[in-house]
């Protein structure tokens, strides 16, 4: 019987390589999304030291300067929050995307090793049947065959 050879062969290299590129895509976004977290949180903890900051120069003397200018900066730290939980659901945005985009190549992977599976599985039932039917050839010659020694 012949060497096993699925046709589709091809289409599971160019499947299998298209899945990979889509799982370090995803993975990529993955990272770009835990940075932006991270970086949020960061921002976020400015925020509260500079909360913590401006209740602080509330107990003692009022300096209006120095007031005025740690409002300004807390202000534009805000800004960047804002910016940053902007970042984040786009990341975030993204990240979802990637991995639809992972899993819909993971599945089509999937399928072509399925339909490769089924024709070895086939092969394989074959070449036994081919085996077998040999071996009944063989036995049945070996049967019909008159045989050397006296009854």
């Amino acid at each position: 019987m012949k060497r096993f050879s699925f046709s589709l062969r091809s289409v599971a290299v160019l499947r299998g390589h298209r899945e990979q590129l889509a799982r370090d895509v995803f993975a990529a976004s993955v990272h770009a999304y835990v940075q932006a977290e991270e970086h949020l949180a960061l921002v976020r903890a400015q925020i509260a030291d500079l909360g913590r900051v401006l209740a602080a120069g509330r107990s003692g003397t009022f300096l209006a300067a120095d007031a005025a200018a740690l409002f300004r900066v807390y202000r534009s730290v805000s800004a960047a929050e804002m910016t940053s939980e902007r970042d984040v659901i786009e990341k975030r945005d993204v990240m979802k995307r990637r991995r639809a985009e992972y899993l819909e190549a993971n599945r089509q992977l999937k399928i072509v090793r399925q339909l490769e599976d089924k024709a070895r599985a086939r092969h394989r039932a074959e070449t036994l049947r081919h085996e077998q039917a040999e071996l009944d050839d063989f036995a049945g010659f070996r049967a019909a065959r008159p045989s050397l020694l006296p009854s």
